[in-house]
């Protein structure tokens, strides 16, 4: 089976429901001098990150998913999870000394969230290579360490393995002239509607120049589906509907994994988009990254049922 290298952070994310606002506690003549507690009777620990949540999805739709990522002392839990679910652990690496990546949301009741994260491992995602890596067909380069995704996008341009850049909530970190080397380097980029404003801005080019040094260019647009320009093609993908609406962390990992398998199993534009906004919508259903599963047949049904065509 063809194999997809999944460049990306693994993580804990905690999340915490403060069953009050915090408007109400918070004083705003008194934030210089800010000391409040809160009190979180529920509290949730999901196994999380880009690399992990993209390599589970991949793996449910039958994909062989190759996640490479730094993780902390603390990970044996999460790495039986993914022996569990059959998924490859040869190149998460433990780093001596730290902690796995990890997010501490607390949100409440008007859906306000204060969110501190610790990247811990994370940070050293660099000190390894796509290039100590068999064989791969096809890659991602996901949110992760600033340093790791300057070098496996490197790696993965000079290895001439094709990739997907997908910089996610750490486009921050990177400027204008780095976004433009990534997307040189790069045969697809996807991003959502606000990432893609931003790196318009951040590299004063337009959609029509960063679209020349791409195979693709997935933007998606939440429940409006998302568009794909290929070949000077604008591809509409409709988005799936939902059967309930829980949790919509996590969906653009599910979609990117459908991105890869329809990539690796040379499908078109069409289907590869559609199997992508199906994996997205399955995934909201669920409360956490990772609690979601399915058998191929069953996801093939849902996708004929949602769009009216086959895979």
């Amino acid at each position: 089976m063809d194999k997809a290298l999944i460049c990306g952070s693994f993580a804990f994310d905690n999340i915490m429901v403060f069953n009050d606002q915090f408007k109400n506690h918070i004083l705003p003549d008194k934030v210089h001098i800010l000391n409040v507690s809160f009190l979180v009777p529920e509290l949730r620990r999901e196994f999380g990150g880009c690399a992990g949540n993209i390599a589970y999805n991949l793996k449910l739709l039958g994909g062989d998913p190759l996640p490479m990522g730094t993780v902390g002392t603390d990970f044996e839990h999460y790495a039986k999870w993914m022996d569990e679910k059959g998924i490859n652990r040869e190149y998460v690496n433990v780093v001596n000394d730290t902690f796995t990546a990890q997010a501490f949301i607390t949100t409440d009741m008007d859906d306000n969230q204060i969110t501190a994260f610790h990247p811990g491992a994370m940070d050293y995602s660099h000190n390894y290579s796509v290039l100590d890596v068999n064989d791969p067909v096809v890659g991602i380069v996901a949110p992760d360490g600033r340093e790791g995704m300057l070098q496996h996008a490197s790696e993965f341009a000079e290895a001439k393995i094709p990739f997907i850049f997908d910089p996610g909530q750490g486009l921050p970190m990177f400027n204008g002239d780095e976004l433009m080397e990534f997307i040189k380097q790069a045969t697809w980029l996807t991003v959502n509607d606000y990432e893609w404003q931003l790196i318009k801005e951040r590299t004063g080019k337009s959609q029509e120049e960063i679209a020349t040094y791409l195979d693709a260019l997935i933007i998606t647009k939440g429940p409006e589906g998302s568009l794909i320009y290929s070949n000077d093609e604008i591809i509409q993908i409709p988005a799936a509907k939902p059967n309930v609406l829980k949790d919509p962390t996590g969906c653009g990992d599910a979609y990117r994994a459908g991105l890869l398998y329809g990539l690796i199993n040379d499908m078109d534009w069409d289907t590869t988009g559609r199997i992508a906004s199906l994996m997205g919508a399955i995934k909201i259903e669920y409360q956490g990254t990772q609690n979601h599963h399915f058998k191929l047949a069953d996801f093939k049904r849902r996708f004929k049922e949602s769009f009216g065509t086959v895979f």
